[in-house]
């Protein structure tokens, strides 16, 4: 018995030299689910191209993901969303699984293209509509309050090929038109409605870095074969913000007195600190909260863009209308945040930078997670994602402040290894996870009870799924998915967040250990597979 303490102590020392932001202190150690509101939402995300699967079947259409991640090159291992994790035939299993962790929450998107494979331009598909009906109808049965995300990342591919996407004004039309026929077909149920997931970050994906469909950029942020950095990234983020706005107005409108539901966005947030300790890279984070953050939610809640884009970008910034302004302007009943790091911001106004940074569109800041070679945090296997709990602590502090405490929810928070080890028994026993999910809840426990009206916490993800431009390479999953079976495994992870959520009183003595067995034999999983098909 001493010998297996000792071993244990010694194990536990190790992943603190490893992850020392993982280091825990007694609030972490303490953070249950009674710390948090009567009513509080713990669930789980994910999103339709990551997961669902099922390319092209049952009525679906192109969209600009199936284009994008088919072109050799553009995905790492030229991986591809055409089954992913089959979500589309294994639903119900998945729900299983929500409930087995014990979770009041699920936040997932709608395919764009299953509901109008051709956007505007074709008729509804029915078998669509059918598919996210049993979705929400057996997560209701179960008890878990579907938040459902209209639009995120995938668009019809025939909308980029008559219009450009997000670079024309027509796609706010286009947008309100598929959200109707979501308020129409699925309103009576849902009570949470998110219309676009982090348009911050796809404008930035997008049309700066060209990482992301269509790959528009230019020099010194990317060789692209189209697109300008400095211009198109204003454009497409005001189409959004307009399409988003002109959306909820209709929801107000026709819909939300009837439904009852509550309608708003999710941003990519995130947190920063100086790089060094002087006044210009103070005033730096301050323009990188601006430039991150604000961009997105200062439209929606004043009826402007910040006042430091407004005077760093000038003309290439475009303007709201007043009429505009009178329904952008207080177009949220909530607020999304995805938020996963903090960074160090340094100034390359009166600072040297390298070029890129040193330009309007990114406000004149460098970011960065390391200073004098050491990183902000406990390194994480995204590139430029630190473990800095904290950060979950000061950006809800920060949302409070700048937005007068109006309702937020932490829409996503993970965690994916920095290294990436093949082997099923590491990649099950994830205490780095745990200690992250256990520190950041620890910070967002910390804020509420400061005063922030923090509604629910959503865990990225329920499995590992297809994360962009990473393919398969990424885990965030607290199930673990065989990519050659599609096998859904618990982590050590799904364990803790079980154990959480039933604050801390479970006993598992009776159960077989989470880490070593599977869901289920091949046989189970098949009938699970076409049980949930005949289900559609």
């Amino acid at each position: 018995m001493q010998a297996k303490r000792i071993q244990f102590l010694f194990l536990s020392f190790l992943v603190l030299l490893k992850y020392p932001s993982h280091a825990r202190n007694i609030d972490d150690e303490d953070v249950k689910r009674s710390h948090f509101p009567d009513g509080f939402f713990f669930g789980t995300s994910t999103s339709s191209y990551q997961v669902e699967g099922a390319y092209m079947e049952d009525g679906k259409g192109l969209n600009n993901w199936d284009v994008f991640s088919h072109i050799p090159g553009n995905i790492k291992n030229n991986d591809n969303g055409d089954i992913a994790d089959n979500h589309y035939y294994r639903f119900l299993e998945d729900i299983e699984l929500m409930c087995s962790l014990g979770t009041n929450a699920y936040r997932f998107s709608i395919s764009w293209t299953r509901i109008l494979p051709r956007g505007k331009f074709g008729q509804v598909n029915p078998r669509g509509i059918m598919f996210y009906n049993k979705l929400i109808d057996n997560l209701l049965e179960r008890g878990i309050k579907p938040f459902v995300t209209i639009h995120h990342h995938d668009i019809p591919q025939e909308l980029v090929d008559r219009y450009g996407g997000w670079l024309s004004p027509l796609m706010q039309e286009d947008f309100v038109y598929f959200a109707e026929i979501c308020f129409k077909s699925f309103g009576d149920r849902i009570k949470n409605w998110i219309t676009i997931n982090e348009p911050n970050l796809l404008v930035d994906m997008s049309y700066i870095t060209g990482w992301y469909p269509p790959a528009h950029c230019s020099p010194p942020f990317g060789n692209c074969s189209a697109g300008n950095s400095d211009i198109e990234p204003p454009i497409a983020m005001h189409n959004m913000i307009l399409g988003h706005a002109k959306a909820v107005k209709l929801y107000r409108e026709h819909f939300q007195l009837k439904q009852g539901g509550s309608i708003g966005i999710v941003g990519m947030t995130k947190y920063f600190e100086p790089l060094r300790d002087n006044e210009i890279d103070r005033q730096a984070v301050s323009r990188a909260l601006a430039f991150t953050n604000a961009w997105l939610f200062d439209p929606l809640v004043y009826g402007d863009y910040p006042a430091e884009m407004r005077l760093y970008l000038g003309s290439a910034l475009p303007t709201f209308s007043p009429e505009e302004i009178n329904y952008v302007k207080g177009s949220l009943d909530f607020i999304g945040m995805n938020f996963y790091t903090s960074l160090y911001a340094k100034d390359c106004i009166h600072s040297a930078c390298i070029s890129g940074w040193d330009s309007p569109i990114r406000g004149f800041v460098y970011t960065t997670g390391e200073r004098d070679g050491e990183p902000i945090g406990g390194r994480c296997g995204i590139p430029g994602f630190f473990v800095v709990p904290e950060g979950m602590e000061k950006i809800v502090n920060y949302m409070k402040e700048r937005y007068n405490n109006m309702p937020m929810f932490v829409t996503e928070n993970g965690f994916s290894p920095p290294q990436q080890n093949d082997q099923v028994q590491v990649l099950l026993q994830d205490t780095n996870r745990v200690d992250f999910h256990r520190s950041y809840l620890a910070a967002l426990a910390r804020a509420i009870r400061n005063g922030a009206d923090v509604r629910g916490y959503f865990v990225w993800s329920l499995i590992d799924n297809f994360e962009w431009i990473e393919g398969y390479s990424q885990r965030f999953g607290l199930y673990y998915v065989d990519r050659r079976t599609l096998e859904r495994v618990p982590k050590l992870s799904a364990k803790w967040y079980k154990k959480f959520l039933a604050n801390g009183t479970i006993d598992h003595s009776n159960e077989e250990d989470f880490t070593t067995r599977s869901f289920g034999n091949t046989n189970a999983t098949t009938l699970g597979s076409e049980a949930s098909k005949s289900a559609i």
